[in-house]
């Protein structure tokens, strides 16, 4: 479902529409979004982005232009998740923070990652599949594991491509 209040750029390519999940958000023009995919209101993705199959975005993320995001990344907008309040009644937004996520200009998200809130990913790094990214990554870091620590610079193949 893509729900009336979506602002969806020029030629923004969504491959299976009857099989997504937008609302609220906004999609920079030429980007390209998967199946089974679920971008919620307040979220900002850039122009010239690929959004892969399978994949979670939350309010509170902003995704530069040209970002790469696998298949199957998670990202998540509470430190603290509840479902109930310590009195036991069912939270409502007014219980919770929310904690906003960037990512930087032409960043690559490995499949299966899981970005936690309040992260900047840096411009051109490169997050290994499987990486849970608990802090900010520098701008053309390398970084994998869990928890995600720097392995390496990307910046050599970024200028490579340039």
């Amino acid at each position: 479902m893509i729900a009336p209040d979506v602002t969806l750029g020029d030629n923004v390519v969504i491959h299976h529409p009857q099989l997504v999940n937008l609302y609220g958000c906004r999609i920079g023009e030429a980007s390209r979004i998967g199946a089974f995919v679920e971008i919620q209101r307040g979220v900002i993705v850039g122009r010239r982005c690929k959004i892969s199959s399978h994949s979670f975005i939350c309010d509170g993320v902003t995704i530069e232009d040209g970002v790469f995001v696998g298949h199957g990344v998670m990202f998540t907008n509470d430190r603290f998740p509840r479902a109930l309040t310590p009195d036991g009644r069912l939270q409502t937004d007014a219980d919770w923070e929310l904690v906003p996520t960037r990512v930087g200009r032409g960043a690559s998200i490995g499949s299966n990652a899981t970005i936690l809130p309040g992260v900047t990913i840096g411009e051109g790094a490169l997050v290994g599949a499987g990486a849970v990214v608990t802090r900010d990554v520098p701008p053309y870091a390398v970084v994998a594991g869990v928890p995600a620590r720097v392995v390496g610079s990307a910046s050599g193949a970024a200028q490579q491509r340039s």
